[in-house]
């Protein structure tokens, strides 16, 4: 853990955490991270419908939860192409839903967004205040959750937006191209997008950090709550990503039947929705509010890593 996350301990004393998605790859790691006096109260479909407003409000509200940490959403980005109703009712209007329970109990909420709301064209790595241009269907439901948020009344928020999410629990690309190099001896993967893997250890320290940062006497920034960007350190392209991921299994004498990997060209695995070419973060923001120091992706894949081996 991270040092914010001891010194924060005294301040979560009997923190009472509503946790929204509590099934999803993200989430188990929220509570994995988490300081040894939280209390979470777990929320995820079948029993909890986010699209269902009344339901939302009136548990939230009756819970009176100190803080709501939103892991929910409509993640098939191609799917969202066809499915977009469904898409922004998830990952954009019920957002709204978690801003009204928030402002109800005077909730701190937490949200995850996603480097999709660019548009992937800028040189250098993106600041919070750069203008959002999704240009997929995922991107544009997933800055209209943002908005929703922003656009409230609601003061006490932190939006963290990450990229190329990966963690134990959940379907992602290091597994992915685990799976793929144990079947083939030749894999294709696109080098013509670049972006920043992110640990979901690192994220949910990240959350706790920016939390303990609001609740600190003495906070290193004046108003730590809004908008963050949030990723591991350094960048790749997919295809560096896949070299590096299958460098790690041999180390850890994986049974792989991977020969060769090949660069290609976006153009040459078209997809149904459009991806950014580079959506790498400048996170000087988050390293200010919080005095954290992020780790760099090539380390916390090794971490991924030695816990794969550890595991039962």
């Amino acid at each position: 853990m991270p040092g914010c996350m001891m010194a924060a301990d005294s301040r979560h004393a009997g923190l009472q955490i509503a946790l929204i998605g509590a099934n999803g790859m993200l989430a188990g790691m929220i509570r994995e991270r988490a300081p040894h006096d939280c209390n979470f109260h777990l929320f995820d479909l079948p029993g909890f419908d986010l699209n269902d407003r009344s339901q939302v409000v009136d548990v939230l509200s009756s819970l009176a939860p100190d803080v709501i940490i939103n892991c929910a959403a409509f993640t098939n980005v191609d799917g969202a192409e066809t499915e977009h109703d469904l898409a922004m009712a998830v990952n954009g209007t019920a957002v709204g839903f978690l801003v009204e329970a928030a402002q109800d109990v005077d909730a701190t909420l937490v949200h995850v967004s996603t480097d999709y709301v660019f548009d992937g064209q800028a040189t250098i790595p993106y600041v919070e205040s750069d203008l959002p241009n999704p240009q997929s269907a995922y991107g544009r439901t997933k800055l209209a959750g943002e908005q929703a948020i922003i656009n409230s009344d609601l003061e006490k928020y932190f939006i963290v937006r990450t990229s190329w999410l990966y963690g134990p629990g959940g379907n992602n690309f290091v597994e992915t191209i685990l799976r793929l190099a144990a079947e083939r001896e030749e894999l294709r993967i696109i080098s013509d997008q670049v972006g920043s893997p992110t640990y979901t250890a690192d994220l949910a320290d990240a959350v706790f950090c920016l939390l303990a940062a609001s609740a600190s006497p003495q906070p290193p920034v004046s108003s730590p709550y809004g908008l963050y960007h949030f990723a591991n350190e350094g960048s790749c392209s997919w295809y560096e990503f896949a070299c590096a991921i299958v460098e790690e299994a041999q180390k850890c004498a994986l049974s792989l039947k991977v020969q060769k990997i090949h660069p290609i060209a976006t153009e040459d695995y078209p997809l149904p929705a459009k991806r950014p070419a580079n959506s790498v973060f400048d996170k000087h923001k988050y390293k200010a509010a919080t005095g954290v120091d992020i780790p760099g992706w090539r380390d916390s894949l090794n971490a991924y890593f030695l816990r794969r081996e550890a595991r039962p």
